[in-house]
């Protein structure tokens, strides 16, 4: 009813405005004395017009806008409908006025129409920003934008939707030489990102915001580094990855985090391909209370699968997530299965009952130095575990098995990433005897994650220090949650069978510079306020991680951050013997058994981590 009445409203301005356009066109033609004889052409224009312009306005939506939030789109839109409903009229009162409608009439006509409804449109805009919105004090503190472009202005915008509450822009800062000395909304800009200390001093800034979400990692850790040697707070304007965990809010504007200075570029998922492969499935997703599974179940409920079955060991962190997938996605089927996947008889029990159409496999024994000290736990839970998962996938005719592998399965120096690469050579032994399409998907660490280095660095620096970093040289490849479960989604729409997809992880990250970054964003100076102490490098683990051997290559895929591992032969026959070994006796292999058995497969496993750990 409210609509019908606006719409009304609308049509009636309009109705008024376009007479007023159509009088003043023939008034201003002929110099306020327009003569008799086109007096029935005007009459005749009049109604002509009104109609015309009404129904090309409303075919092109005019009326179903919010004008206060008018823009260049909305210009663009007025701009096209009033020449269409002109060369409408225009061609109407050729065939009914008995006067020759005059060039020169409809080209005022033309501009007097854009003035008048283009007018009033925006002017409602205007009057909504200076009129209607109610202006309070506001806060005194002196902000200053770091990006003079698109996420700058939205930035400004976001301080004035909170009525300057959080502080007022004074400035912006830009790299760009053509933008120097120009102004952006009414706010100048000062400088380049080497100016920030001059600028803070002599602007009295109280913080800066950083808006560049294109910027790298290192442009915002120097960015950072130079901001805080000035003493001011610093925020930043969420970026991509934000909006893909869902932690936006309307309070865009918030705290620099350790996940900005990686610097990634925005996850484009195809959509469609995606959908077509999940939604109506039934999707399994093992380890779903943990920190990469759980991310996969948030994306998988985006695609409106038939049913999710989350399968875990820990009952805590399935419930949890169980509990937050009910009340985001209250129409969607949804169970959960608390199941150890050791447990061959029980696996195939829950394969039988949901006949599943998808799964991904996060399920893992996967921190380095307790696996070195349980060996055969890695073995029984990674490969027998990863193999009965598969198993029971081959005989209910799964479409497709996608498994989280890690790049420590590259010439493993440790046992999980041993047993993680004998798990990858089973994914593609199972891909060549089934109609199951199983695939694996390599990646690096993770930020964030349960046992990652970020939420050990912040207890050590709640405590006062020291953080502790193994060697001063060890560098890692590092992927944000959200990042790395939608590229492995993506993954999998992509699968044909037997592939090992690499994710593109970037740059790799020196650990020591992660430490320092943390130190500094959580407002200490690293080796002054927070030591920092290397402790020795930790059994099985390297300097770097690779994400090849060097006998796979790659080769591209269809989108830009993922690639192809080309295939490595496999003996089916040693696979197997592993299997049988471990599921006979597991529980009582020693550690020199195991390193032996992962050796059948993997020939240099652990001569070859001897050789790289003494040229590290």
């Amino acid at each position: 009813m409210l609509l019908r009445k606006r719409t009304l409203m609308l049509l009636a301005i309009d109705a008024v405005l376009v007479n007023l356009a159509v009088f003043l066109s023939f008034y201003i033609k002929f110099e306020g004395n327009i003569p008799p004889e086109y007096s029935l052409t005007l009459t005749h224009s009049a109604w002509v017009a009104a109609l015309t312009y009404l129904v090309v306005f409303y075919v092109f939506g005019l009326y179903k806008r919010l004008w206060q939030y008018a823009s260049t789109g909305e210009l663009l839109l007025i701009l096209f409908a009033v020449t269409v409903g002109t060369a409408g009229t225009v061609t109407l009162v050729y065939f009914l006025a008995p006067m020759r409608f005059p060039h020169s009439v409809a080209a005022l006509l033309w501009f007097t129409t854009l003035f008048f409804v283009g007018g009033s449109r925006f002017m409602w805009r205007i009057l909504q920003e200076n009129l209607f919105t109610p202006h309070v004090p506001g806060s005194q503190k002196q902000v200053l934008i770091v990006g003079a472009g698109d996420a700058g202005v939205v930035a400004v915008r976001e301080l004035k939707n909170r009525n300057y509450h959080e502080g007022r822009p004074v400035g912006f800062i830009d790299d760009d030489p053509m933008k120097q000395r120009l102004q952006l909304m009414g706010i100048p800009v000062l400088g380049t990102h080497k100016d920030i200390p001059r600028v803070v001093n002599n602007h009295n800034i109280d913080e800066v915001v950083i808006a560049m979400p294109s910027a790298s990692g290192d442009v915002i850790r120097e960015i950072v580094q130079i901001t805080e040697k000035s003493g001011v707070d610093l925020k930043i304007l969420p970026g991509v990855f934000d909006l893909l965990s869902g932690k936006i809010d309307t309070k865009g504007i918030r705290e620099v985090q350790v996940e900005d200075l990686l610097g990634r570029e925005q996850v484009v998922v195809d959509l469609e391909e995606v959908a077509s492969y999940l939604s109506g499935e039934t999707v399994f997703v093992t380890g779903g209370g943990g920190s990469i599974g759980s991310e996969i179940c948030r994306q998988v409920m985006k695609f409106n699968p038939g049913k999710l079955v989350i399968l875990g060991h820990g009952e805590n962190t399935v419930f949890d997530i169980e509990q937050e997938l009910r009340t985001e996605h209250p129409g969607i089927d949804l169970a959960t299965e608390i199941v150890d996947i050791k447990d061959r008889d029980k696996i195939q029990l829950i394969f039988e009952r949901y006949r599943p159409g998808v799964v991904f496999h996060a399920a893992a024994h996967k921190h380095v130095p307790l696996m070195e000290k349980n060996p055969e736990e890695a073995l029984k839970n990674n490969i027998v575990g990863s193999y009965n998962l598969a198993e029971a996938a081959d005989a209910v005719h799964v479409k497709t098995f996608v498994l989280i592998s890690t790049d420590k399965a590259v010439n493993p120096t440790s046992v999980m990433g041993a047993t993680k690469r004998v798990t990858e050579m089973i994914i593609q032994t199972m891909d060549k005897r089934s109609k199951t399409k199983f695939v694996a998907v390599r990646f690096g660490n993770v930020l964030g994650s349960r046992g990652s280095v970020i939420p050990t660095f912040k207890k050590q620096i709640a405590k006062g220090g020291p953080v502790t970093v193994t060697h001063p040289e060890m560098v890692r490849f590092f992927m944000t949650i959200p990042e790395a479960s939608q590229l492995v989604i993506q993954a999998g729409a992509m699968a044909q069978g037997g592939e090992i997809f690499i994710l593109d992880m970037g740059k790799p990250v020196k650990i020591l510079d992660l430490a320092r970054d943390l130190i500094r964003l959580s407002g200490f100076e690293p080796d002054v306020d927070i030591p920092i102490k290397f402790t020795g490098m930790r059994p099985g683990e390297k300097l770097y991680e690779e994400l090849l051997t060097a006998e796979e290559g790659t080769t591209a895929t269809k989108h830009k951050r993922i690639f192809v591992a080309k295939p490595h032969p496999v003996e089916p026959e040693k696979l197997e013997d592993i299997i049988h070994t471990v599921r006979e006796r597991g529980t009582y292999l020693s550690k020199d058994e195991v390193v032996q058995l992962l050796q059948k497969v993997i020939p240099g496993f652990r001569k070859q981590a001897a050789k790289s750990v003494a040229n590290q």
